[in-house]
């Protein structure tokens, strides 16, 4: 995902959150990985932390990981997403 996504979904969410709630708490979830793991990072290396260096990947994926899996849930109909439009 780029930053003007985030940034679009988070504006979409910052607009409806009182309508979904759970959404907004989710994704500031997702943000919050993926900020630590680019904060980690040159942590992990300053400090030699290897074995837990592959959690960076995948906080650096996590948003683009959720976004696909809720559309997926989404055309299913088993899970409403109105932010998709956001995107």
């Amino acid at each position: 995902m780029t930053l003007i996504q985030l940034t679009s979904v988070k504006r979409w969410l910052f607009l409806h959150g009182r309508r979904h709630p759970m959404e907004l708490h989710a994704w500031d979830l997702v943000l919050t990985a993926w900020v630590l793991g680019w904060v980690a990072l040159p942590a992990l290396l300053l400090i030699d932390a290897w074995p837990l260096l592959p959690l960076c990947p995948a906080g650096f994926m996590l948003p683009g990981f959720y976004t696909s899996w809720r559309g997926r849930l989404h055309r299913r109909g088993r899970l409403r997403c109105d932010w998709l439009t956001a995107l």
